[in-house]
């Protein structure tokens, strides 16, 4: 069951992390590994620019990536987002990494929405959730000092997304990460490596790294996050 699953996260959670349309649980692989693998396979370009995925089973989801970068790591959590006009439907992930108890800091991150829910709500609310339980004090959130949003810095559209939140744009750090698995259906920076590069094959990828601090959180950009949360009812 969804309530013995040990997330192995560094900070506490709830059972869920909800507002009135969406509803974020801890994504507990054999509730919703299946599911995610079989909805997204054939839409591999909801991986363009992540350095995972996409996976044809729940398994090989489970095996590459679950276990060893999220339920391993005490600084990651990953969430399944539910739909809560569509019946709690499955309808994308969303989660915690970079996770600091000591430094009181978490990223928002592995954002990847189903195509059915793209261009809905889903993205918005499922977002700000995540939003305010980092940033309210306890006993509603974490209170913490500082909420990051890493992107290539060529997804556009989700940098777009986190300053529509209130995020504020830090820094570009070049050639940041390597793309593992070689290129083959990643964007990373558009510029080529070098011919004797000592990883030849693969794609590198400028980090955008945004944040929301809790001065930001409470000079204006909680009101800004819950009027995106009204508009996008």
């Amino acid at each position: 069951m969804a309530s013995s699953f040990d997330t192995n996260f560094c900070f506490p959670l709830p059972e869920s992390i909800e507002n009135d349309k969406v509803k974020l649980v801890p994504f507990v692989p054999s509730n919703f590994a299946d599911e995610f693998a079989a909805a997204s396979k054939d839409h591999p370009v909801l991986f363009t620019h992540l350095p995972y995925g996409p996976w044809q089973t729940g398994q090989e989801m489970t095996d590459a990536f679950l276990e060893p970068s999220i339920h391993r790591n005490p600084g990651v959590v990953l969430f399944a987002v539910l739909d809560k006009l569509s019946n709690n439907a499955l309808a994308g992930t969303l989660g915690y990494l970079n996770s600091s108890a000591v430094n009181l800091v978490t990223e928002i991150g592995y954002v990847t929405i189903l195509p059915a829910f793209q261009r809905t709500h889903v993205a918005s609310n499922a977002v700000i959730v995540l939003m305010k339980y980092a940033l309210d004090q306890p006993p509603a959130g974490l209170g913490l000092r500082r909420l990051e949003w890493r992107a290539n810095s060529l997804n556009t559209k989700s940098i777009a997304l986190a300053m529509r939140m209130g995020y504020q744009l830090d820094a570009v750090l070049r050639w940041d990460r390597v793309y593992p698995g070689g290129a083959q259906g990643k964007t990373g920076n558009g510029r080529m490596v070098r011919a004797d590069d000592v990883k030849a094959g693969t794609v590198g990828r400028d980090t955008a790294i945004l944040s929301v601090c809790w001065d930001d959180w409470l000079n204006g950009v909680r009101e800004v996050a819950i009027k995106n949360e009204q508009r996008h009812k």
